[in-house]
């Protein structure tokens, strides 16, 4: 992840505030598996002079986001992170309303079956809810697993009905953090809104994964405020496109309808991408 020291979309705002975002920033250098990172490891990923980053370090740990340790000087999340991210999925009783509803779908004919839902968070989708297959050899998803936004069946489903302003945004997202082309960025957006709209449903067969095929749904919230996605998917070996368009999407759909209101219900439906 490499993420700017800059903001120049926001440089104008002055309701920006620069210091909150670079310190979120830090935070967001821990990647999955990673227990601990140096002074050095985070000015190199967020782009950010070393003294700088001893400040927002420093600040951080005092709030008790990070703890450093005495040995070797390096930080680590603390448990102030872990209250903010438990916090922000017990306020979301859609998660807590999903879980009939996934269990629903795993538990359907197909046994190899995954099912899940998420939010999206700048160029990614974060799971608030998954229900495994009843199998042994089963995808490896969790709550709290990120997805690439615009590769996999979910994120392009969040991304079909994202107003146009969020989707510039994500576009703009996956530039910094992953480095990514922008003009495919905008290619992938625009196939996604194409086939949302011709199939009532979005795909990834071995985009994301070689050995994953999946299928997801926009759900989208009561008041038209934030947006889900809603997917079923499994190992390629186990699960065909065949099955997951002629039964799952179909699932898919009714339980979107439940979950929320669907997207063709509303006026949210944005045009394609430019």
């Amino acid at each position: 992840m490499m993420v700017g020291p800059d903001f120049p979309e926001d440089a104008k705002d002055r309701n920006f505030v620069t210091a909150l975002a670079r310190g979120l920033d830090v935070l967001r250098c821990f990647r999955p598996g990673e227990t601990r990172l140096s002074n050095l490891d985070l000015s190199e990923r967020t782009r950010l002079p070393r003294p700088t980053v001893s400040r927002l370090t420093y600040t951080l740990c005092q709030l008790g986001y990070l703890v450093q340790e005495r040995d070797s000087g390096a930080y680590r999340l603390g448990v102030g992170v872990l209250q903010l991210g438990f916090g922000v999925l017990a306020g979301r009783d859609i998660s807590e309303r999903a879980r009939d509803v996934l269990r629903g779908l795993s538990s359907g004919p197909n046994s190899y079956i995954t099912a899940a839902l998420g939010e999206a968070h700048r160029a990614d989708v974060v799971y608030v809810a998954v229900h495994r297959s009843r199998e042994d050899v089963a995808l490896s998803m969790h709550v709290g697993k990120r997805l690439p936004l615009f590769r996999s069946a979910m994120g392009r489903a969040i991304l079909a009905i994202m107003p146009e302003a969020e989707r510039e945004a994500a576009i703009r997202a996956g530039c910094e953090d992953r480095d990514l082309d922008e003009a495919q960025l905008r290619r992938m957006a625009k196939e996604a809104v194409g086939e949302f709209a011709e199939k009532g449903f979005c795909t990834s067969y071995g985009d994301w994964r070689r050995d994953v095929n999946a299928v997801a749904v926009p759900v989208l919230s009561l008041n038209g405020s934030r947006i889900w996605g809603l997917n079923a998917g499994g190992p390629s070996f186990h699960v065909s496109r065949e099955e997951l368009e002629n039964h799952y999407a179909g699932e898919l759909r009714n339980a979107a309808g439940i979950l929320g209101l669907r997207p063709d219900q509303t006026s949210r439906n944005s045009t394609s991408s430019s």
